[in-house]
């Protein structure tokens, strides 16, 4: 059977899920394309349980489709302008995901939460929400359910960050004046590149800054979404000896066989960027990668939704917010006492 055969089916449904998504996601960037996919994906499900033919090219969108996404997401990045001028909040944003991890990690086992959702949970609180989720799962070998479930949490303190921390930002006393303070707050303390540039965009608008609180909430963010990198990496790392370990195995660790490859690609398509911005290409040129990255990261989504059981997500769905939560206020706590200490309010 050829892979058209066997696997256009379930390539369409995905794709007739996510167009519609999509469009919607630009109309509502709080929720985004990546939520409206994955809930019309389980909401189909329930009424089509059986995928038949379709299963194949399903599972196929899930991993190689989601994969791919990751990698055309290097194109979006510059990594020297980002470094360079990121280079004022990387302390916070080194603090930020280390206590979101370090969270995740130590309740799992009291919350009796599985390792893969909480990794998912704490590198998306601490990352870039979806992006972040989309890179690490198939590194963790995270199946739909849990994927689906990291994604449910991640959209529920999104949308929340974007419609308090505003008011938050005014009620603790930030600077009005510029919008440094809270543009470096919520690019640091909120997951989701839409709902930084919501919250960003708000405090513009509340204190007539123009893009000053934007510009720098999407610096300080593209910054943070770098660490996907030495984050996947270190997971692959500690996920490959648990295994050795688990099968009893004697071989040493291998860098090589635990290195996910598609991380590679990510990070030459970053330096390819880099390179041709530093050689007088516009950024417009990479736009359409970007653009057809996001719409993969969709189209995948809608292939997990298919693949999700939405009574189970429920059921269970209370430890993972909580956790969650704790995540998200840990990294909320943690960034502005990294800014009180350095000056920044």
């Amino acid at each position: 059977m050829t892979f058209i055969q066997k696997n256009s089916l379930g390539i369409l449904s995905c794709f007739l899920i996510a167009l519609p998504a999509w469009v919607l996601g630009k109309s509502f960037p709080v929720i985004g394309g990546a939520v409206i996919a994955i809930l019309a994906g389980m909401l189909i499900t329930m009424v089509w349980g059986e995928k038949g033919k379709a299963a194949a090219g399903i599972n196929w969108t899930s991993k190689i489709i989601l994969q791919t996404a990751v990698v055309l997401l290097g194109f979006g990045m510059n990594l020297g302008i980002i470094i360079r001028t990121g280079l004022n909040s990387l302390p916070i944003i080194v603090s930020t995901i280390s206590i979101s991890l370090i969270i995740a990690w130590t309740l799992r086992k009291t919350m009796r939460i599985s390792r893969n959702t909480a990794a998912l949970i704490g590198v998306g609180s601490s990352i870039c929400g979806g992006s972040a989720i989309a890179a690490a799962a198939p590194v963790v070998k995270a199946d739909n359910n849990e994927v689906a479930q990291s994604i449910s949490v991640i959209f529920l303190f999104n949308a929340l960050a974007a419609l308090f921390f505003p008011i938050l930002g005014s009620f603790i006393g930030f600077d009005t004046t510029s919008g440094s303070a809270f543009g470096i707050f919520s690019g640091t303390a909120i997951n989701d590149t839409s709902s930084v540039t919501a919250a960003a965009a708000t405090w513009d608008s509340m204190w007539s800054l123009g893009t000053a609180t934007l510009d720098e909430a999407v610096t300080v963010k593209l910054t943070r979404a770098l660490a996907i990198i030495p984050v996947t990496l270190l997971l692959a790392m500690l996920i490959a000896r648990k295994e050795n370990k688990k099968a009893g195995s004697a071989d040493t660790f291998s860098f090589k066989r635990a290195f996910p490859m598609f991380i590679l690609y990510f990070l030459i398509a970053s330096v390819v960027t880099t390179i041709c911005l530093q050689l007088g290409v516009s950024a417009d040129t990479f736009q359409p990668l970007k653009e057809l990255s996001k719409f993969f990261i969709i189209m995948a989504m809608a292939a997990i939704g298919l693949n999700s059981n939405i009574v189970k997500l429920i059921r269970n769905g209370g430890r993972p917010i909580l956790l969650g939560a704790c995540c998200w206020i840990g990294i909320t706590i943690v960034s502005l006492i990294m800014q009180h200490v350095m000056g920044i309010w």
